[in-house]
């Protein structure tokens, strides 16, 4: 009986050294000597080793972290790149179907005889409307362009009709416009299509 009681003592004694010992996960009973302490400078090693592990696993992190943004950065940059480059491309469609529109009207006034022989007040009602509709398309960046006594530009006007001029000064000029173009800020939305005086002389 006593026998067991002491072996129970020892039991005891012997968990509570190994508590007050060994209290990390990362020491383990190697580094325990044979009078129950701990070797200090095996225990160091491995927690610097630990340390270092974490500080490199730590750096994985940052540096996946750092790309993670980034890309989103991008992504987030290409797609409004992409709204932007839909919408101008949609308003570019839109206002090319009114160029038709746009055209009637000119025609309309370019008959000078039908277009004065009108009631005065529905003229002026129909120029009011499309000086207003010119408003909107210069506020988004449309330009009509092509006249008369302009230089031929091969870039801005598509020549329809070369036309025998007399006067020199009109020779390559724009002597006649069959269709104004029109350009979108930098891009050409339909060239020109006019007649160029030719001088036989030059």
């Amino acid at each position: 009986m006593k026998d067991d009681e002491n072996k129970g003592k020892l039991e005891a004694e012997s968990q509570k050294l190994k508590e007050d010992t060994i209290h990390t996960d990362d020491v383990s009973f190697e580094d325990v000597n044979e009078e129950g302490e701990i070797d200090a400078r095996t225990t160091i090693k491995k927690l610097r080793e630990k340390i270092k592990k974490l500080e490199s696993e730590k750096q994985e992190y940052l540096n996946l972290s750092q790309r993670t943004l980034a890309d989103y950065a991008n992504f987030k940059k290409e797609v409004e790149g992409n709204r932007v480059s839909d919408r101008q491309f949609a308003t570019k469609r839109f206002i090319e179907k009114l160029l038709p529109v746009l055209d009637a009207y000119d025609m309309a006034k370019g008959n000078t005889v039908a277009w004065e022989s009108v009631d005065k007040n529905w003229r002026i009602g129909i120029e009011y409307i499309f000086g207003q509709l010119n408003n909107v398309l210069e506020n988004e960046g449309v330009i009509q362009f092509g006249k008369v006594g302009e230089t031929f530009d091969p870039h801005l006007h598509e020549s329809m009709e070369t036309v025998n001029v007399t006067n020199e000064d009109e020779n390559g000029k724009i002597v006649n416009i069959l269709q104004s173009g029109y350009r979108m800020h930098d891009s050409i939305l339909r060239p020109a299509r006019v007649k160029v005086g030719h001088n036989d002389k030059n």
